[in-house]
Order: structure tokens, then sequence, then C-alpha cells
């Protein structure tokens, strides 16, 4: 898997939090299982096993960190159902290339759910406490009111112990809309998983990397029509993958899958009507 990305002045690194377990029915929605198991393999539960990987970018001027995956705030029975892995972790992985929670100047959360914004805050002395401390945590406005307002099918995504901290201590940063945080590294709403979800455009040097979210949480998902039964408004998620794979391919971006075990980035190619994802322009 492809971890490490250079884009014009800025450096990638794609950082994994371990890995957990989905339904695959749930992670290919209408997609029938005869079809998505011939690519993915699904465990005695009917879970498929996927990967909690953060973005890390460099900058000449900032340290920023897209998804904090789903944390270290794990009970037996959480752990149990998702089939959590924790062979590493992000702190871990941040660790391995030398890089502290206080050096992280930027944490970007593409929504709230639990497996992105998990590691958003930790646990210390018993006390809930945001684990980057230094950091400014940016979020839609929409997505963090939607959070802390569920309603009965959304609730059982956001966990309060992942955000009520970060609001504490005044680190949130509430955004509305497509926001350039800083040169080059810009949000733009995708909706379709929540009406506030968005992706991250990594942009210098003439060449754009495309964190994907989940708007595209696998490779597998590449095919227009195979959206998530996650997902709130999968109408808009056909669109906006149709948008934005149109323009990848033309383009040469890079992708970068959140979710994707096996494939972390490469670029778009196509094979007839095939999609597929190569580790080299």
């Amino acid at each position: 898997m492809l971890r490490e990305m250079t884009v014009g002045d800025c450096t990638l690194y794609l950082l994994s939090d371990g890995l957990f377990g989905l339904d695959g029915g749930a992670m290919f929605g209408v997609v029938p299982k005869v079809l998505w198991q011939k690519l993915i393999t699904p465990d005695e539960h009917n879970r498929i096993q996927l990967g909690l990987n953060c973005l890390l970018i460099l900058t000449p001027k900032s340290t920023l960190l897209v998804d904090t995956g789903i944390g270290e705030k794990l009970y037996p029975k959480f752990r149990d159902i998702y089939a959590i892995s924790k062979s590493t972790s992000l702190l871990k992985s941040l660790k391995a290339i030398g890089i502290g929670p206080n050096e992280v100047d930027v944490v970007i959360n593409t929504h709230l759910h639990f497996d992105h914004a998990g590691g958003n805050t930790r646990k210390s002395s018993g006390e809930l406490k945001c684990t980057f401390p230094n950091a400014k945590y940016v979020v839609q406005k929409g997505e963090w009111n939607d959070a802390l307002n569920p309603n009965d099918r959304t609730k059982g995504s956001y966990l309060e112990e992942n955000l009520l901290p970060v609001e504490k201590s005044g680190q949130l940063h509430l955004i509305d809309g497509a926001c350039e945080i800083e040169k080059g590294i810009t949000t733009y709403v995708t909706g379709g998983h929540t009406p506030h979800h968005q992706v991250v455009f990594v942009k210098a040097g003439g060449l754009t990397a495309l964190y994907l979210g989940d708007l595209i949480p696998t490779s597998h998902h590449l095919k227009i029509t195979w959206v998530m039964g996650y997902d709130l408004y999968p109408l808009d998620t056909i669109e906006m993958k149709r948008e934005l794979l149109d323009r990848a391919l033309k383009e040469r971006w890079a992708l970068i899958f959140e979710h994707d075990p096996d494939v972390g980035m490469g670029y778009l190619e196509k094979d007839d009507a095939k999609f597929l994802i190569r580790e080299r322009s």
C-alpha cells in the first residue's frame, strides 16, 4: 500500500489507527452480496475488514491532520461489535514519523462519526481531553449541529465524548461551506453520506490530491452506483462521485481512501468502463 506522497511542497502520510469491521451489506447498500463478496470476503458475522486511514499533511507552514480514526476510548462490547484491531494506533503512527500530538496545528474532521472523530479526544487521569492540545479542530457548522442533535437514525454514529471536550477547550473552529484552511489546503462539502460531509483537497506545484472521507470509502466503491447503506442521501453521493471522479480522471488527481485496508492512495485510471487505481501517475 502506498502511504506517502509528495504534492508540490507538501508531504502526505497516510497513517493507520488500526482496523475495524462493518457489515458488508451496509457498506455496499443495494449491491447484492453475490457481487461485492467477489471483491472482499466477509467474516462469519458478515463484517468486512476496513482500514482507519488518517491523513497527515506537512506543509512549509503547518502540520495538519485529517480525521482521527476510532480512538482509544474503546469499551469491550464496542470493540467486539466492530471487530476492532489495534495492532497500531494513530498516535503510534505519528510517533513513527517523528510527530507528537503537541505538534499538530490543525485537525480537520470530514464528519463526526465515531470512526472518523474517535481520536479527537482521549482520557487522561480519568478526564476527557483533546488529543491534540495545540490544534484548531475544523468542522462544518452543519455537521456539528447534526452531531449534537442527532435523530433516531444517526444517534448511534455520534458520541458526545468525541465532541464536547473540543468545544469546552475552545479549540473548535466551525466553518460553513468550502474553506481554504491554508494555501493549497481546501475543504469541499459533498453531502451524501451526511448533509455536511466534506472532503479535503491538497493542491501544490500543479498537482492535486483528494482525501475522500466517506464519499468513496474504499477503492471498491469507485463504481458510481456502489454507495453505502449508511449514506443518508445516496443519490447525492452518486452525483458527487460522478462529478469528482470525472475531474480526477481528466486532471490526474491522486485519490486517498480512508477505509481501504489494502489501497491507500494512488492515481485514477479507466480501463474500458472500469476505474482503477495505480500507485504512480
